[in-house]
């Protein structure tokens, strides 16, 4: 094997979770918050100019400790994910959030001094050359301190949120592990199901008939815990809704906009779209359902594999995955390679597949070092190779940016999801292309169809669940009964009426609508999901595509998303054209579906 499965922390701490570095820094930085909150105390505009030397190093030394945060903050969550049973991890995660509380009070005490700084003693600071390259992240600290409250409130609040949203996120996870499923195997034995395994089984098992009969087992093992689920949701979601009132605004899409650097009128134009643009993935729908023996396709089936004859995709062993993303990466981009090459090289990837491992991947960057770190776990599949090109273009964005000022890489959920779908969209295609049979391609085009699915009718679902339910929310307690009714009218809505069965515990179930920081979790992907399709559409005309991207992924947290497009593709955001380049795409893969799928139905 050339490429090592494991991958090397030692790099960023030595001697794993109690390592002595780890501890030191944690100290150091205790130590900086509380010297930059001095400095701050002691800062005043107008002594300060006209060089604002004393600004300038109070700005070195907040990026300094967000990029130390950073730091710890992936070595700690890399160490949790290769083995959940670490008892470790939990106290020093706890230590780290306390770092980060202290850091986010003396970040608001900021905002709120920015906010005093006369408009034009401001306009100068920004023209300083030392601060011009994120004055973009200066006026946006500006202005969320218009809306902070004083000091001592929005410390108590900070402070608060330990128990209060975070509790409610964390509380969540322990209420999962307690979730299991009694069912059987394929051979009918008796088994207790995970709630991962559970999951795993309902959207991949290859027996249709396996996962028609774990459905109800599924739903019911959630029916059993929903009052606690429930109860969960309604305080997170409490506690969040209070939060904003006591800011001034009762609309709860306002700070998750912001948060994504987007505005009302594009996410409008996106669902708008969406909606105008799903028959044809209804039509694939009944289509699958058809191969499978049914007129209509369950929940279960939606992302369910195709297993016809002769249509056993190859397996990957690991060097070749590797060796396969970093070719088709260099046909777009030789950086992209370059960046690939490096990550299997020098073990920043996490894939082995063993026990005590967490679920799912993530790549988190460490930017003290300017690496990055990607956890996963590959079984072979093709769906496991485009996982980790998703995980490697989220890489390749932070390798691009990480010469810039720690607040210039503070990108958005929204624009962080187009690097990596760009990257999962390259070998997804090079996979397709790849396929030795029509039954293989078949099954390739079914597996790269997941994401089309999962952004037009599955996340819509979740959207319109979730705004149904924070306007209920701002109310009353709204009961599991309640949550159900809203969840199964979503799906339907978002599928057209079109399945034969719904999972109306989703909003138990779903990871996402749990997560306190940021909220709305679902909207992002779709926007980074259609603006790569776009980016991609562009990339196969473009002959100088490459330092074109670089330049995108370079300022996506240097503008409001809507400037980074008009920018750098020259696009309205707030105007469909663009969005549906990318969904013309999609519906070629589902043409190319269609045509070597109508032989198997007629």
């Amino acid at each position: 094997m050339t490429y090592a499965l494991t991958w090397d922390l030692d790099s960023l701490f030595p001697g794993g979770i109690n390592s002595a570095q780890l501890k030191t820094k944690l100290t150091q930085t205790q130590s900086a918050i509380a010297s930059l909150g001095d400095l701050l105390d002691r800062w005043d505009a107008a002594s300060d100019a006209p060089a604002y030397h004393q600004f300038v190093k109070l700005m070195t030394q907040l990026q300094k400790i967000a990029a130390a945060l950073g730091q710890m903050g992936i070595f700690i969550t890399a160490v949790g994910s290769a083995d959940v049973n670490n008892p470790d991890v939990a106290p020093m995660e706890a230590e780290l959030r306390n770092l980060g509380t202290q850091a986010d009070n003396v970040s608001g005490k900021l905002k709120k001094v920015l906010v005093q700084v006369p408009d034009a003693n401001f306009t100068a600071m920004l023209a300083t050359p030392a601060l011009q390259p994120i004055a973009f992240n200066l006026k946006e600290m500006r202005d969320d301190g218009k809306e902070l409250l004083d000091d001592k409130t929005e410390a108590l609040i900070s402070r608060l949120n330990l128990d209060g949203k975070a509790a409610w996120s964390s509380h969540y996870d322990s209420l999962v592990a307690t979730v299991t499923v009694p069912f059987h195997d394929a051979a009918g034995n008796a088994v207790t199901l995970s709630a991962g395994q559970a999951d795993n089984n309902l959207l991949g098992n290859a027996d249709p008939d396996y996962r028609a009969a774990l459905l109800p087992a599924w739903e019911q093992a959630w029916t059993d815990k929903e009052q606690l689920f429930a109860d969960t949701l309604n305080h997170l979601a409490g506690f969040r809704l209070t939060e904003y009132a006591a800011h001034g605004t009762t609309d709860f899409l306002r700070e998750p906009l912001r948060d994504n650097r987007m505005s009302a009128a594009t996410l409008n134009t996106i669902w708008q779209v969406v909606d105008d643009n799903k028959q044809f993935l209804l039509d694939y729908l009944d289509r699958k359902a058809a191969l499978l023996g049914k007129k209509h396709a369950g929940w279960q089936d939606v992302e369910a594999p195709l297993n016809l004859p002769g249509s056993t995709p190859h397996q990957f062993t690991y060097d070749e995955a590797a060796d396969f993303i970093i070719k088709h990466y260099g046909e777009f981009s030789p950086k992209m390679a370059a960046l690939a090459k490096h990550a299997f090289e020098h073990r920043w990837i996490e894939a082995e597949d063993r026990a005590g491992k967490a679920p799912g991947g993530w790549m988190e960057s460490a930017p003290e070092t300017n690496e990055s770190r990607i956890f996963m776990t590959f079984t072979g599949s093709p769906n496991d190779v485009a996982t980790l090109a998703h995980e490697l273009g989220h890489a390749f964005h932070s390798s691009v940016i990480s010469d810039l000022p720690q607040l210039r890489q503070d990108y958005a959920m929204n624009v962080a999801e187009t690097a990596s779908t760009f990257g999962e969209l390259i070998v997804a295609d090079a996979n397709v292309k790849a396929a030795q049979t029509d039954a293989e391609k078949i099954s390739l085009l079914n597996a790269k169809m997941d994401n089309p699915l999962a952004m037009f009718l599955n996340i819509r679902a979740r959207y319109l669940f979730e705004t149904r339910f924070y306007q209920l929310r701002q109310k009353k307690l709204v009961t599991p009964a309640e949550l159900n009714e809203l969840m199964l009218n979503a799906q339907k809505e978002a599928f057209g009426h079109d399945l034969s069965t719904y999972s109306p515990h989703l909003w138990a179930s779903k990871l996402h609508f749990y997560i306190d920081e940021p909220a709305f979790y679902n909207f992002p992907y779709v926007f980074g999901y259609l603006f790569s399709l776009g980016i991609y559409a562009k990339a196969q005309q473009s002959g100088d595509f490459e330092d074109s991207y670089i330049a995108l992924l370079r300022d996506t947290a240097n503008m409001t998303t809507e400037e980074l497009a008009q920018k750098h593709l020259g696009v309205d955001l707030t105007q469909p054209d663009f969005w549906l380049a990318g969904v013309k795409l999609i519906k070629r893969d589902v043409a190319d579906f269609m045509r070597l799928t109508d032989p198997l139905v007629k």
